[in-house]
């Protein structure tokens, strides 16, 4: 029943209306984003990320996110720009020994949130803004019963499509419990220029201090580090990732 109303909804959407309601600084960037993943990523997703990272790389990633985040046994526990659910669903199958747990993705791209209804139905979906995680809930509102606050927040790779980091910081805090913790994962700084066309990249990666002076504004604990051995890889070209860890 949750995932026909989310397709009801995404159905009949207007997309340029829910951006301009959330705040979007650049609608039309936006639109094309998600044209952009639609017709490039949306179906094969999944292939294209463990592409990059491998078996090995996608399970580190997975064991840092875990390692790095609180569950109490009822956890509330949110992605963003989850996309198609492919750490989402990996980081849920870690967690299956909270069977009292509750999983939430958000994404910006519909066609992104239709794969992931096609993988699952423990994770609940809903279409969202990560510079406006709290309006994008209330806005979910109309399909699905999603909570305002998490104890756990996590994203992986989203930032860098993100034309404010500045308020992405700001909108996860507003969503986080004052005993959750977020974490992102994303790309160090690089010099791919060509990941702008290729992959719908808007930043080069970020240099790890930069996130932890935006992180500082925000929270008032923040770990930044580099995660060594693994790379982002296309095509021959690689680019290191980082993992922030946040608490209010």
């Amino acid at each position: 029943m949750r995932d026909s109303a989310l397709e009801e909804y995404l159905k009949t959407v207007d997309l340029h209306s829910v951006l301009h309601e959330l705040g979007a600084q650049n609608i039309d960037f936006h639109l094309e984003a998600i044209r952009h993943f639609t017709k490039e990523e949306a179906e094969k997703r999944d292939k294209i990320v463990l592409g990059y990272f491998g078996e090995d790389g996608v399970k580190q990633i997975v064991d840092a996110i875990v390692k790095s985040l609180s569950f109490p046994p009822n956890a509330l526990i949110l992605d963003i720009g989850a996309g198609s659910g492919f750490f989402t669903t990996k980081v849920a199958d870690r967690l299956k020994s909270l069977p009292n747990a509750s999983f939430y993705a958000m994404d910006v791209t519909p066609a992104m949130l239709l794969a992931l209804i096609r993988k699952t139905d423990r994770i609940i979906p809903f279409l969202g803004l990560s510079e406006n995680i709290m309006g994008s809930i209330e806005n979910a509102k109309k399909y699905a019963d999603v909570p305002e606050q998490f104890d756990a927040v996590f994203s992986t790779l989203m930032l860098h499509h993100c034309a404010d980091v500045d308020r992405v910081f700001q909108s996860l805090r507003r969503v986080l419990k004052s005993s959750g913790k977020a974490v992102i994962v994303d790309l160090c700084t690089h010099v791919f220029t060509e990941f702008k066309e290729e992959m719908g990249d808007l930043h080069l990666g970020f240099d790890p201090e930069q996130i932890g002076q935006a992180g500082k504004k925000v929270f008032s604990t923040v770990s930044v580090e580099k995660m060594p051995g693994i790379c982002c890889e296309s095509s021959g070209r690689s680019a290191e990732l980082f993992i922030a860890t946040l608490e209010p």
